[in-house]
């Protein structure tokens, strides 16, 4: 049995952790509400940018873009959005486990790391590391999106890469994050839906649908890496917070289980005391 001495120090060490975690809790805390704020600002603007598309796309007829069709090379390019730090339970893991999960070979995959995490646990495994930008989602701004999407459509029309992918945790609410792995090119009209209105007259474009495409598809996709960012800038907070809310439910029962151990070795040495000073009065007498 460990001493009382031995057990008022994990006591103390565990106070002391628990303060910790609890510190950090409210500091997540706070930063989920930013976080989440900034998410619902984003939303408008990439919902009128996905109806343009998604009309452009669906009342125009053949249509033949390099974003639209497959340009014969077996690479993949991937954004995969983790954190720069830990102790935030399974969120970084999620993860990469979507990434390494779909059966990909390593080898075929290009990662654009946004997140040092992310782009440890894939090293590791073998996984080709193209670009580092972990500094982007310490505090994620529009401009970083735009530019870390150019160099990947770079790669993508010169044929480097034939499909584009995005791994990153969806916030859906304070205690619910989902990791999620989705395609960004080549777009795929048939999951692109042509809004609320019906009709379907086909229209003209001045510039010409393909031209306009250039200018909007990359911002499709930008914005879509952003608001990847924002989410999972997000969930991460919200993971950190069920975390360390967890962290400090478990010290609570630590404490009191080693509380209840040192009160049973404080009785343990005064009964002893006891026994002992009665066997010396008998003795003497």
């Amino acid at each position: 049995m460990a001493s009382m001495r031995d057990i008022k120090r994990r006591k103390e060490s565990v106070t002391s952790t628990q303060q910790i975690t609890k510190a950090m809790k409210l500091v997540a805390t706070v930063k989920l509400q930013k976080a989440k704020a900034r998410a619902e600002r984003n939303k408008p603007y990439f919902n009128t940018l996905y109806r343009t598309i998604s009309s452009i796309l669906s009342k125009t007829e053949h249509l033949e873009h390099p974003y639209l069709l497959e340009n014969g090379s077996s690479r993949k390019a991937m954004f995969v959005i983790t954190s720069n730090k830990g102790l935030a339970g399974g969120y970084n893991s999620n993860v990469i486990k979507e990434v390494t999960g779909k059966g990909f070979p390593a080898g075929d995959v290009d990662i654009y790391a946004i997140g040092r995490k992310g782009a440890e646990g894939l090293a590791r495994k073998g996984y080709k590391i193209v670009e580092d930008d972990s500094e982007a989602i310490n505090e994620p701004l529009y401009k970083d999106a735009i530019d870390i999407t150019n160099r990947v459509l770079e790669s993508y029309t010169r044929g480097e890469v034939g499909e584009i992918y995005m791994a990153y945790t969806n916030f859906k609410n304070t205690v619910s994050q989902e990791a999620k792995l989705i395609r960004l090119l080549p777009l795929n009209i048939d999951e692109l839906p042509a809004g609320e209105d019906e009709d379907q007259v086909l229209m003209n474009y001045e510039p010409e649908a393909e031209e306009a495409l250039d200018v909007l598809i990359p911002k499709y996709i930008g914005n879509l890496l952003y608001g990847a960012f924002v989410e999972a800038l997000a969930s991460e907070n919200g993971a950190r917070m069920q975390a360390m809310d967890s962290a400090t439910t478990n010290a609570d029962n630590m404490i009191a289980d080693l509380s209840l151990k040192y009160n049973r070795a404080r009785q343990a040495s005064i009964t002893q005391e006891l026994t002992e000073i009665i066997a010396g009065s008998e003795a003497i007498s």
